[in-house]
């Protein structure tokens, strides 16, 4: 006879005070599953209980009130799987080995009604088939913010419940077996994508190949909702600005989200009209879970989306990109608003106070010509250095040619501030071009283009 018959559990009674168990630790029980019979003891039976098994038989001592004519327990299911559950009543530690052992593990213990192996199987790892491949999931390898939730334990919750709810949406009085369960699957998903995603969720560096690789990674970041981990793999630049003495950050107008927009009030030059009752302000950004301070936020603008008349300075949009850039003025302008618009003046849209700036600071190409600063922006510039020597005859060609068409943006890099009006009523946003490439002429965009076979 084993050693610990007759030796209390902390199992056997909870903490409520109510036993959970009032079998006999030293007696034998059977019970056949499906062409196999197992004897498990009443202290076995009593280490997971209340259970089927439990109730049971003690509903048979009750009305027979001798153990020897207590009945065997019949149950048509997998004596394969009852085998590793009667382990687990003796005290074994039993982890399933993949995702369709799981569920019958899973299905066995709801259908038994073991509450210390439901809760166990709960908190164990997660075990999924994606693209072809097994994959078995610690837990806490969400632990990072934004990370969860996400697809794995929003579909757990939803495909387990919660282990006080057997079979969520069945009547289990009734029930002559559980429904079939199928492990959980991805078919649509790349299982090599996916181990890399997990490679940098336990902390290791990954050589991203490329934009392409790049975008696959983040395709399936987004898809599985690891918010935290997409931030880590979005396109970025985080530097030190010796000159400005600021920290910078520049990432792609598609990739900012709302919640790490911000604005940090700055001082304005000496002699600024408005400069004792309204101060100027820099956009400022922090990657959402991942950065614990805020960069001063330098926005590329790609796709040949951007317009930009010179003569104006106002930047036109096309596409989404209109569409995103609204969006982010919007918010801009909530973060600071106009406190010094005169009273009952309706507040302009942020579009209608969007405003460009180049100076000399500005790393600008246009129709291939780098370094090209046209004489008309001279007057707007303020601040900036001076113009060593005069254009030479070729760039004095393009200037004139160029002046009085649209700039098309192909890349662009911005800064975004917020400054005071001349008149006093109110803020306008002002993006100040970093680097530019741009081109006005047709040819400039055809000489650019590759044919499909190169």
């Amino acid at each position: 006879m084993s050693s610990d018959v007759g030796r209390p559990t902390l199992s056997q009674t909870p903490s409520n005070g109510e036993p959970k168990c009032t079998l006999p630790l030293e007696k034998v029980f059977s019970i056949q599953i499906g062409t196999e019979l197992f004897r498990l003891s009443g202290a076995s039976i009593a280490s997971d209980a209340p259970s089927y098994f439990s109730r049971f038989f003690e509903e048979q001592l009750r009305l027979n009130g001798d153990i020897s004519n207590v009945r065997t327990l019949y149950i048509d299911r997998d004596p394969t799987t009852f085998k590793e559950i009667a382990r687990h009543l003796q005290g074994y530690h039993i982890q399933p080995k993949d995702g369709p052992q799981f569920v019958k593990f899973f299905a066995d213990a709801q259908f038994y009604s073991l509450p210390r192996l439901i809760s166990q199987l709960f908190e164990s790892e997660i075990f999924v088939r994606i693209g072809g491949h097994n994959f078995q999931i610690p837990r806490d390898i969400f632990s990072s913010p934004g990370d969860s939730p996400n697809f794995f334990t929003l579909g757990f919750a939803a495909f387990f419940a919660s282990p006080l709810e057997v079979f969520p949406g069945l009547d289990r009085q009734g029930l002559l077996r559980p429904p079939a369960i199928t492990p959980p699957s991805v078919p649509s998903r790349s299982g090599e994508v996916f181990a890399q995603l997990l490679h940098l969720l336990r902390g290791y560096p990954l050589d991203i190949r490329n934009e392409a690789h790049r975008a696959e990674l983040l395709r399936d970041c987004r898809y599985f909702h690891l918010r935290g981990l997409e931030q880590q793999l979005i396109p970025h630049h985080i530097s030190f600005n010796p000159i400005r003495k600021r920290d910078e950050i520049v990432i792609r107008l598609e990739d900012v989200r709302r919640s790490g927009i911000d604005v940090e009030d700055i001082a304005l030059p000496p002699g600024h009209t408005q400069a004792d009752t309204m101060s100027a302000a820099l956009v400022t950004y922090s990657r959402p879970f991942v950065d614990d301070k805020k960069y001063d936020l330098i926005l590329e603008i790609g796709d040949e989306s951007t317009i930009l008349d010179i003569t104006s300075r106002r930047p036109t949009f096309l596409g989404t990109t209109k569409a995103r850039v609204s969006s982010l003025l919007q918010v801009i302008a909530g973060k600071k608003g106009d406190q010094n618009r005169p009273a009952g003046q309706k507040e302009s849209a942020p579009e209608d106070r969007l405003w460009a700036s180049l100076s000399m600071d500005t790393d600008v190409t246009v129709d291939g010509e780098r370094e090209y600063f046209p004489d008309i922006l001279r007057d707007s510039m303020s601040g900036s250095e001076s113009l060593s020597e005069e254009p030479s005859r070729k760039r004095k060609r393009v200037e004139e040619a160029s002046i009085n068409r649209p700039w098309i943006v192909r890349n662009g890099q911005w800064r975004l501030c917020m400054q005071p009006r001349a008149k006093g009523d109110g803020m306008d946003i002002v993006m100040i071009a970093v680097k530019l490439e741009v081109y006005t002429l047709q040819r400039t965009r055809n000489k650019q283009r590759k044919f499909l076979s190169s």
